[in-house]
């Protein structure tokens, strides 16, 4: 019998090198979870995704709640056998997702009351429906339901918003269901402000969770204030159980993060960017849009062993994107969730063997980070 735990096997600083155990497999960390938001990773086969390296995916609770249905994925024996993923899946309470709605949701101590934006159809979300529906996708690691707090917003407004999340917290760690092997994860509000931060993490941990996310962060405030914010708030957070930053990010973001302490991610960019032409290398961003690349006979990246890296050239890539080939999609979406999991294993690397500061500095070298902004051939 499979029991949830954590374990870490090795530190340089505030980064750590674990493993994650859990019912349907382990998760080295750090980690990133590629976003299969809908039941899918978007332009990916599940056998695709899992050889770039990926051990759990994300899936999203107000998503799947309005399509195909929660009891429908029941039905079919969960998430895992209904979309061909048997490792560890995460899903999202659906709570940013629901807070983005702007005039198509109400807040109030019961929950959120919303409309679809599928089909304008009424719904309601509470603490104990959102991990019901979570159990009913058979996830893996269920999320507690949180308001995630808008950015800006004053001290007030934030503290507001983060104690009746935690109060949803209670409410969902009353509701969960516990197995072996499967965990409940709660999430860390506050807004930009160090003492709601660390208020909200000692409610969290008194309440008791298998893991600690921290979540309301990438929504606006800029790297400098993000890495303050994981600054004053991951020192605080219990240091047995992993610690996830969700929605996150560029892979400077990641780096950073990890030298802080965080040991799970999540984020749509490599998949979104794949999509839309951006590839993700070590030397920079590349938008494959940009008529230098239609001569260029280099790979994308030549440290990468991904199938567009491996088997065809930039200009042939160029080719696909600008003729709108699915294939360009596809190719350039197994390349930037390659290039994601090569960097948690780099990460990982340097990390066990001591040498993390030699590692960032090499990466931000290659990236040509200035600052904060890295090099890239984005513009038209």
């Amino acid at each position: 019998m499979t029991r949830f735990g954590f374990a870490v096997s090795a530190t340089d600083g505030a980064a750590r090198v674990g493993r994650i155990t859990t019912a349907h497999g382990p998760i080295t960390t750090p980690a990133f979870m590629a976003v299969g938001t809908a039941g899918t990773v978007k332009a990916m086969l599940p056998a695709s995704v899992r050889e770039t390296g990926a051990e759990i995916i994300l899936g999203n609770t107000y998503h799947l709640m309005l399509r195909p249905g929660a009891e429908q994925v029941a039905a079919f024996g969960g998430l895992h056998k209904f979309m061909n993923w048997p490792g560890p899946i995460l899903t999202d309470s659906g709570g940013y997702q629901v807070m983005s709605l702007a005039g198509l949701r109400k807040i109030d101590e019961a929950g959120v009351t919303f409309r679809s934006h599928i089909d304008g159809s009424r719904h309601k979300l509470s603490p104990e429906r959102a991990v019901e529906i979570q159990h009913h996708l058979d996830a893996t690691i269920t999320m507690v339901l949180d308001e995630c707090t808008p950015f800006p917003a004053s001290h007030a407004v934030a503290a507001e918003s983060m104690r009746r999340s935690m109060r949803w917290a209670a409410r969902s760690k009353a509701a969960f269901a516990e197995r072996p092997g499967y965990g409940l994860f709660g999430i860390v509000q506050g807004g930009i402000y160090p003492d709601l931060r660390r208020e909200s993490v000692a409610a969290l941990a008194d309440i008791g969770f298998d893991g600690y996310a921290v979540g309301g962060l990438a929504v606006g405030e800029g790297q400098a204030v993000m890495l303050e914010t994981l600054e004053a708030t991951v020192p605080a957070m219990p240091a047995e159980r992993p610690r996830y930053l969700m929605g996150v990010g560029k892979p400077a973001d990641l780096v950073a993060a990890v030298a802080r302490g965080i040991d799970m991610f999540d984020c749509v960019l490599p998949t979104r960017s794949g999509r839309n032409g951006q590839a993700f290398t070590r030397t920079g961003a590349l938008n494959l849009r940009n008529s230098q690349h239609k001569t260029d006979t280099a790979p994308l990246d030549k440290d990468c062993a991904c199938p567009a890296c491996r088997d065809h050239s930039r200009a042939y890539l160029h080719h696909l994107i600008k003729a709108k080939e699915i294939l360009g999609a596809m190719l350039l979406t197994w390349h930037n969730l390659h290039y994601y999991q090569d960097l948690m294993r780099d990460l990982r690397a340097a990390t066990a063997a001591g040498r993390l500061d030699p590692f960032i500095e090499d990466f931000r070298r290659g990236q040509g980070l200035a600052g904060d902004t890295p090099k890239s051939d984005e513009a038209n």
